[in-house]
Parts: structure tokens; C-alpha cells; sequence
């Protein structure tokens, strides 16, 4: 009876090293999976299509993919409240998807209460400025790829005239059209820079019925911070020049498409993900510029005016060793008051809530 109970607890002790070996490489392997299998969610606030700003981001989110072979799932057009966007977030998380990438500004707010509800989620947040511990802010120092291209557009005007396609009157689109005008001022100090303002960031309709309506008051040339090609489709048919924005826009517009300010989310998205995998990533706000390579300036066609290319590169180049910050004064405002001395510089904080223009804009900014 003995021999038969000790044969009975072996063959019991054997059953279970075994069952143990098996769940602890079960354990490993499902640990193994998760890390390749691992999902992304990107939430836009356009469709992918537009040829712009969520084009660039789903460029990005592509990559992504490509480089380190995690799953991403997007959804498009999302309206930016509280509401919407926090049940995005649970839909994907839901899916499995364990970090959660928002590219509009109106986003913040859903994914700051999505964020406090998942502790276990990270939450990356484009141009807002909540962070928590599992929540980020990212974007990039555009305005130095505006500046840039405010020189080509200011020695391309010959009416002195350009016209701006602006979405909604926050910081991040001032911040935009001031560095712009510097860029036109610093090689053209008599042109102005005339403003529309859409209220929409994706309206291809709108958007061009705006950059027709500024080619009406004269302007010879258009740029815009809007996520289609709609003000230059409307450069091109009235035969001036335009800058497009967030992608090299050439196809929508060849005869009139000069440059774009561009993104490339690509290495950023990486870098993440990278970071989340490894254990080591904690939550910042993330603001670089030029030498990230995640803002540019396309290169210039043919539309471009003779010697532009050599005015950026020595411009580009003044950026990048710090010569040239854009932003130092003297700086004046639209009512000719000096807001910045001379010398100094705008710290970030004062950029990120910039509420004036400065002088040569045309335009009102909505409080």
C-alpha cells in the first residue's frame, strides 16, 4: 500500500513539475506575445485622406508599424469633446490597445479623464499642455519650418500682399502666422500678412472659399495652417503662388505650390513605443524643433523665387546653431507697441500662450 501510495504521490509530484514548467513558459511566452502584439491606438481629427495633418500623423502610425511590427488601430473624424473622445478610448482600450495617441488639440480633455480611469494605459496627447503620470505632450517647434517659409513667400510677393488661412485663433495657430510674418519681414519689411480665419480644421470647401476671398483683397500669395490643400487649389486656379502645410502639397497644386512646413512623426512614435517597451519611459512635454527631424521644410520647387533656397539654408542654418531664436526682440505688436525688448527671448511658456500679433499681420485675433 505504501509502494502504491508513494507511486501514486511520485507520479502526482511529476504531474505537477510538469503543470508548473508548462504555465511558467506559458507565462514567458504570453509576455513575449503582448511585447510583439502590442496595440496602438491613434485617435484623428480628420480622415486619413486629406492629403494634411492627419495624412502626416497616419504616416507616422505606418512607420510605426513598419519599424517595430506593433498592431495600430485608428479612428478617423473624431469631434473634439470630452464625451467623444473619452468613448474612443475605452473602445480601444477594449480592443487591447494599450497606449493611446490623440493628435488634436480638443482631445485633451476626453483623454485627461481617460487617462485618470486606465492608470495602466499611456496616453500621448499632440499640442495640448495636461500631463499626468501616465499622460504626455508632444508636438514640434513648427514655427521655425514657418519662418523658413515665410522668406520664400516674402521675396515672392510682388503686391506686398500675402494672404493667411488660419484655423481657430488659439496659440499654437497665432504662434504660427507671427513666425511667419517675421520670416517675410526679414526679407521683405514692407509686406503684410492678411488673416482669415475658417473655425474648422478640416473643411476643404471652406478653406478655399477662404483663400479666394484674401485673393479678392489682392494677395499674391497664400500659405495656411489648415489640414487640406483648399487654399492652394484656389492659388493655383486664380494663378498666383502658394505654401502648403503639414505634407509637400506639389501634386495638389503644382503651378502654385512653392514649399510646406512638414511633419514627420515617424521617429517620435518610435522613440515611444521604444521606451513603453523597454520600462523606461516616463511622461513630458515633448517641444523640438529642427534638429529632431520631425518638423521641416519641404524643398522648394520651381515655383520659388530665385534665390530663396540659398536665403533658407543660411536662415535653416542660424536656426539650428542658435544664432537666429525667431522669436527676440525687438518685436512689435499690430499697435506699434514694443512687446519684446530688444535681445531678449520669448521663453516657451510665453509662445505657448501667445495671444497678440505682431506688426504686419492683418487680422484679429477672437478672445
Amino acid at each position: 500500500m505504501k509502494k502504491k501510495l508513494g507511486s501514486l504521490l511520485l507520479a502526482f509530484t511529476l504531474l505537477t513539475s510538469l503543470a508548473l514548467v508548462g504555465c511558467g513558459g506559458a507565462k514567458t511566452n504570453t509576455k513575449a506575445t503582448k511585447e510583439k502584439d502590442m496595440t496602438v491606438g491613434f485617435i484623428y481629427v480628420g480622415p486619413v485622406g486629406d492629403g494634411g495633418y492627419t495624412y502626416s500623423h497616419d504616416m507616422g502610425r505606418k512607420g510605426l508599424e513598419k519599424q517595430l511590427g506593433v498592431k495600430t488601430l485608428y479612428k478617423e473624424s473624431v469631434k473634439e469633446n470630452l464625451a467623444d473622445v473619452e468613448q474612443v478610448c475605452e473602445e480601444m482600450i477594449n480592443k487591447g490597445a494599450t497606449v493611446i495617441i490623440g493628435t488634436s488639440f480638443g482631445f485633451m480633455d476626453g483623454m485627461a479623464a481617460s487617462a485618470k480611469k486606465h492608470p495602466d494605459v499611456k496616453y500621448l496627447h499632440a499640442s495640448g499642455y495636461t500631463t499626468s503620470t501616465n499622460m504626455s505632450t508632444y508636438f514640434g517647434r513648427i514655427y521655425q519650418a514657418r519662418y523658413l517659409s515665410g522668406i520664400v513667400a516674402g521675396m515672392k510677393s510682388k503686391t506686398n500682399k500675402i494672404g493667411y488661412v488660419a484655423a481657430y485663433s488659439i496659440p499654437e495657430v497665432v504662434r504660427g502666422i507671427n513666425a511667419f510674418t517675421l520670416g517675410v519681414q526679414s526679407v521683405n519689411p514692407k509686406a503684410i500678412v492678411k488673416v482669415k480665419w475658417t473655425n474648422t480644421w478640416y473643411d476643404p470647401a471652406k478653406e478655399k472659399e477662404a483663400g479666394k476671398a484674401l485673393i479678392a483683397e489682392g494677395v499674391d500669395v497664400i500659405t495656411q495652417h489648415q489640414d487640406t490643400a483648399g487654399p492652394l487649389q484656389a492659388a493655383e486656379e486664380a494663378g498666383i503662388s502658394a505654401i502648403g502645410y503639414n505634407t509637400d502639397m506639389t501634386a495638389k497644386a503644382p503651378k502654385a505650390y512653392m514649399t510646406a512646413p512638414v511633419w514627420n512623426w515617424t521617429p517620435y512614435y518610435v522613440d515611444q513605443i521604444k521606451a513603453i517597451k523597454a520600462g523606461t519611459w516616463k511622461s513630458e512635454s515633448y517641444w523640438k524643433g529642427l534638429e529632431s527631424g520631425v518638423v521641416a521644410l519641404a524643398p522648394l520647387t520651381k515655383n520659388a523665387p530665385k534665390g530663396a533656397a540659398e536665403a533658407v539654408a543660411k536662415a535653416k542654418a542660424d536656426i539650428l546653431s542658435g544664432k537666429n531664436k525667431v522669436f527676440v526682440g525687438p518685436i512689435i505688436d499690430q499697435s506699434g507697441a514694443v512687446k519684446v525688448a530688444k535681445g531678449i527671448v520669448m521663453t516657451d511658456k510665453e509662445l505657448l500662450s501667445f495671444n497678440w500679433f505682431v506688426k504686419g499681420v492683418e487680422g484679429k485675433i477672437a478672445k
